[in-house]
């Protein structure tokens, strides 16, 4: 399925596509690759209004028209594609959030994990602690960094906590080869002491990274990575998405493009270089994907890629360095049935009037452990009270969905105040047949720790019978479980790191909010934006590329994937990547790296459970019922062969019930 290119960008179809390309050019010198991610950065939001400097990119370099996220379409589970070239299950990698009990370890902020909840990822020194804590690497392949280091490359990373650090997470104390900064470290120490003596502040916990006396910071450092205030409705938590000021990242963002274009980049001239910033993806967390605030953060972050062309020309370095923009995931607004919960305006800090034209969203929030409980199952989350008076939805009516209830002295939130949902902190000891999710927002992982084929036979029957869940994997040791298939068949087999179960949440990618298609269900929060699921929203994300070694004004329709960009790197860098399930996109590349179109085949399929699950008894979210009683569900891929290789992508996966 291929997704409309955005409209700015459609005048690029018109150009001829070769059917052969010429590979009688002679090879040249390695040059620098530059790889800016901007993060849920869905491709249909590219504009000449919001994104002048990317829409220029796009035309004069190569745009990627059918790009695949890896699923679940998260920012950990992606980034370490990025590091790789590889899918999950390889990596045996399961961020955002996963559980990994067991070991124990700091985060960023010096405090202790308690890794019997599960744990969040984006910190890198909860990375830290969980490499080797299981006897085993973080990620079991080798990564685009190590080959670089090994050959001998200058390397920087720069950006969000976590997806930034994953990328050169073995990175040597004494930097001879790279440097880090994230938004809670600057890597190595010597680094550190550069970016202080050029006069920069460091980000207010980077002493935490070191030994005591090894790190002061300056009396004036301040916290230049701190996000800005949430503005919020008459509630207190949930966001009002009505206010159009500035995003909360976007001056962390620009403090952190700043070093990179001030110090690193003309001290350190890397040959490689990973830029991972938060927009427009926290803001579209916060606020939703069309809100004012959005559109704001697109251009913040446009005129960043501005900053950094602008600095490579004074340089002298544009012509000698390929720049690939690319995104993690693209991302969908939160919202659960139309009919159920319609659209609402927002006036004055409070949620007003019904206007499914141009309203907000007002539902599509999901906590599962507590509908898990409410049906008999023993589940835990590791969370404790959680306050949603919106998100959990609004009906027609106005009443809520899940009424507010106060917790007057503490004793079961571990403070007074209001609550929608229970605390499900994960006990000591964990009861025998219990089920522990890691909540992802548009997928969730359930895992059963005895690994009890009852327990999760039950809890697959039941989750099919709620209309809210859309794709269920499982793991290989369950066999063929009725409307089922196994993690394997997405990459997502690992047979001491993998959950038990898989499950998206159902999506509705005509829904429109804000004038942007696509909502689906989520973990239960107040954010108004989320990513995830398998919906060819969360899928289908933004790549394009630019620089001496691809194509100008090219458009290619064949299938890629994040999992390629590693491989097309490391070819571009002649680096060895072991491992690496992606492909290299010759169809893009000049050179001798360049590949006609006609050496590339495209097929389509669909992957269906061998047996649907029937007999159902189908509720929504609101606890009315369904009349089907039969579940399935279709994954919609696409398979490219070239050069005696196969690789799968992965459009969409979608339930089916009757």
């Amino acid at each position: 399925m291929l997704l409309p290119l955005p409209r700015a960008l459609r005048r690029i179809a018109g150009i001829a596509m070769l059917a052969a390309l010429s590979v009688s050019q002679p090879a040249a010198a390695a040059h620098r690759v530059i790889v800016f991610v901007w993060d849920g950065m869905r491709p249909d939001a590219v504009s000449a209004e919001d994104t002048p400097n990317l829409l220029a990119l796009a035309r004069r370099g190569s745009w990627f028209d059918d790009n695949h996220a890896t699923y679940p379409t998260f920012t950990m589970a992606n980034a370490s594609s990025f590091a790789t070239g590889a899918f999950p299950g390889p990596i045996g990698f399961y961020g955002n959030r996963f559980w990994s009990p067991g070991g124990s370890g700091k985060d960023a902020k010096g405090q202790a994990v308690d890794l019997r909840n599960p744990v969040y990822t984006e910190d890198y020194a909860v990375l830290r602690s969980l490499d080797g804590h299981d006897g085993h690497a973080l990620l079991e392949l080798p990564t685009l960094f190590d080959a670089a280091h090994k050959a001998g490359l200058t390397t920087a990373v720069v950006g969000k906590s976590g997806p930034a650090f994953l990328q050169d997470y073995r990175l040597a104390n004494d930097g001879s080869q790279g440097v880090l900064l994230d938004e809670n470290t600057a890597l190595p120490l010597r680094f550190a002491k550069e970016l202080q003596q050029a006069g920069f502040p460091l980000p207010a916990r980077a002493a935490n990274t070191y030994g005591e006396g090894e790190l002061s910071l300056r009396e004036d450092n301040g916290s230049p990575t701190e996000q800005g205030k949430l503005q919020t409705l008459k509630d207190g938590v949930s966001s009002d998405a009505t206010v159009a000021v500035d995003t909360p990242p976007t001056a962390a963002n620009a403090w952190l493009m700043k070093v990179y274009l001030e110090q690193i980049l003309p001290r350190h001239r890397p040959d490689l270089s990973v830029v991972w910033l938060r927009n427009p993806d926290t803001t579209e967390h916060l606020y939703g994907v069309g809100s004012p605030e959005f559109h704001l953060a697109l251009q913040a972050q446009d005129a960043l890629l501005g900053a950094l062309e602008a600095k490579l020309k004074a340089l002298g370095m544009d012509r000698d360095t390929n720049l690939i923009v690319v995104s993690d995931h693209a991302h969908s607004n939160v919202a659960g049935a139309r009919e159920l919960f319609p659209l609402r305006q927002i006036n004055d800090g409070r949620v007003a009037g019904v206007d499914n034209a141009w309203g907000y969203s007002v539902s599509g929030g999901v906590r599962l452990a507590d509908q898990l409980t409410r049906a008999g199952f023993t589940a835990f989350d590791g969370f404790g009270c959680i306050y949603a008076p919106v998100m959990s939805g609004l009906r027609r009516d106005g009443s809520p969905l899940m009424p507010t209830r106060y917790d007057d002295d503490g004793s079961l939130c571990g403070k007074p105040g209001p609550y929608t949902t229970p605390g499900y902190k994960v006990p000591d000891p964990l009861p025998r047949g219990a089920l522990v999710i890691a909540p992802n927002g548009g997928t969730e992982y359930l895992y059963q720790p005895e690994h009890d084929a009852a327990v999760v036979r039950r809890a697959v029957r039941w989750l099919q019978s709620r209309d809210y869940v859309g794709a269920i994997f499982v793991a290989g040791r369950y066999g063929k479980i009725p409307g089922t298939l196994p993690a394997e068949n997405v990459h997502l087999e690992h047979a001491t790191r993998g959950p038990d179960i898989i499950i998206s949440y159902a999506w509705d990618a005509d829904a429109v909010v804000q004038g942007f298609r696509g909502t689906e269900y989520s973990s239960q929060t107040n954010e108004r934006g989320t990513h995830g699921s398998f919906s060819p929203i969360d899928v289908h994300n933004t790549l394009l590329a630019a620089g001496p070694d691809f194509r100008t004004e090219f458009r290619d329709t064949l299938p890629s994937g994040n999992v390629d960009v590693a491989p097309t790197v490391a070819a571009l860098l002649d680096l060895p990547l072991a491992r690496a399930q992606g492909r290299v996109l010759h169809e893009a590349l000049n050179g001798t790296l360049a590949r006609p179109l006609d050496a590339f085949q495209v097929t389509s399929a669909q992957w269906r459970p061998a047996q649907a699950a029937t007999g159902l008894s189908v509720q929504r979210i609101d606890g009315s019922s369904l009349p089907a009683s039969e579940y399935s569900f279709v994954v919609q891929l696409k398979r490219l062969q070239t050069e005696g290789t196969t690789y799968t992508y992965f459009d969409f996966a979608r339930p089916e019930r009757h």
